[in-house]
């Protein structure tokens, strides 16, 4: 892998040989015979393989693990590598997805109403629209007090977000926009609706809009956000696939940049619980069975 990382550099950037021998502790001579050495085709494979990982680990910005990786090298080459071998050949180039755990603040309120946790951590559907899932979560403007607000629903069946919206205010007015969004896009659902218990959520208002679809109102426990493990979820992959990656300095480029990932993840991120699929992917296939 150190005679691949030369030759990559060299060809690319350009960098000395003997320099970059020197700096990985590997000699200049050694170096040559790898390179005029004739090459055995499993390791001319893993060769190029390698070349593949490193390009889909820049190109989707450092967020694949072994797993997914395996998923694009194979979806994207009509190839069918086995996943120790991609992460075997991951662990030698030393690398990995980059996680962060997100942090959650809380924002207090006296609920107008509130529902029982009918959802009881039953986090399967066995079809679409038929359960929904629902919360917000904040970004911020580095280096400034500016934030921004992501309204996001999931659907349980196929982890789609199914509709959502970006603001500068966590308000009534965001949550329920996102709300009437995902109506309009699934005018037949009557899911059963659950979130925490948040002051949108908990509002007459917002009941009222459940009650003209039909839909059920579910609630997670005071404390217990596992309760709505997916949702939560979800925004842990956005910040630690997306917003801990980069800086931004501007709710302009920050908005743009919610939006080009709410894009990959739906229509681009092959996922190994949705059998390799993207969501879209996934859910496209039910709703012409269902």
């Amino acid at each position: 892998m150190k005679y691949l990382a030369v030759q990559e550099l060299h060809a690319e950037k350009h960098y000395p040989i003997t320099f970059m021998c020197k700096v990985l502790g590997i000699a200049r001579s050694g170096y040559y015979q790898w390179l005029n050495r004739d090459i055995p085709e499993k390791e001319a494979q893993d060769e190029e393989l390698a070349r593949i990982i490193l390009e889909y680990h820049e190109t989707f910005n450092r967020i694949l693990g072994y797993r997914r990786m395996t998923l694009y090298v194979n979806r994207l080459n009509q190839t069918h590598y086995n996943p120790k071998r991609i992460r075997r050949l991951m662990r030698y180039l030393g690398i990995k997805s980059e996680i962060r755990k997100k942090r959650k603040g809380y924002i207090k309120s006296t609920p107008q109403t509130v529902a029982e946790n009918l959802l009881k951590r039953n986090f399967t559907a066995e079809a679409p629209n038929t359960k929904w899932l629902t919360d917000v979560t904040e970004f911020k403007v580095k280096g400034t007090t500016r934030k921004l607000y992501l309204s996001a629903i999931l659907d349980l069946y196929d982890r789609s977000i199914v509709a959502y919206e970006i603001a500068k205010r966590n308000d009534n007015r965001l949550v329920f926009k996102t709300f009437d969004k995902a109506v309009e896009k699934n005018p037949d659902a009557k899911p059963l609706f659950h979130s925490d218990r948040g002051f949108q959520y908990t509002s007459r208002v917002f009941k009222k809009k459940l009650e003209n679809i039909e839909a059920v109102q579910s609630m997670s426990r005071v404390g217990r956000c596992i309760d709505n493990g997916p949702m939560e979820g979800f925004f842990g992959i956005i910040k630690s696939e997306m917003y801990h990656l980069n800086d931004f300095y501007s709710t302009e480029e920050l908005k743009e940049a919610i939006h080009a990932y709410m894009t990959f993840y739906n229509d681009q991120r092959f996922s190994p619980v949705l059998k390799g699929l993207t969501p879209i992917e996934y859910r496209n296939q039910a709703l012409q069975t269902f």
